[in-house]
């Protein structure tokens, strides 16, 4: 059983953008789910918040990544190829959330181990099936790996 299905799902959003870490929180909360969702602004610091560095060290590590490309001093790809490279969280899906639309971008994504890619939605009926989707299946359908290797 995976942890988010023995007790609150834990789910790391890192996202820089205010509007869109406020709409994201707020469609997370209207989809009527119990959950933890951790906030981190930019790559650096969701680093450390999944290294458990000071002074996150008493973090859980998430069930699901959500993560923006375009996030400062560590953008999203970085992260993410160093999550791929790290024992410890390599197993963690990772959600691409971004409003790109370059297929540069899916095929760096992907390359870098991404599990999805999803374009943000701009309108706000369209974002809440999107939290809804991901609690679904991400949350629910799958079966996710335990948490520390």
């Amino acid at each position: 059983m995976s942890q988010a299905a023995a007790s609150k799902p834990v789910i790391m959003l890192v996202e820089d953008n205010p509007a869109d870490l406020r709409l994201t929180q707020e469609v997370f909360e209207e989809a009527a789910f119990e959950h933890r969702l951790l906030v981190a602004r930019d790559g650096e610091q969701a680093l450390a918040m999944l290294r458990g560095t000071p002074p996150h060290g008493d973090l859980p590590l998430p069930d699901i990544v959500l993560l923006d490309l375009n996030i400062p001093r560590k953008n999203g790809l970085e992260v993410l190829r160093t999550m791929k490279q790290d024992p410890r969280l390599k197993r963690i899906p990772v959600l691409i959330l971004s409003t790109s639309r370059a297929e540069t971008d899916f095929a760096a994504a992907y390359d870098a181990h991404a599990n999805a890619f999803v374009t943000k939605p701009t309108d706000w009926g369209e974002f809440a099936e999107l939290a809804r989707l991901i609690r679904d299946f991400w949350l629910k359908v799958v079966q996710l790996p335990p948490g520390v290797v």
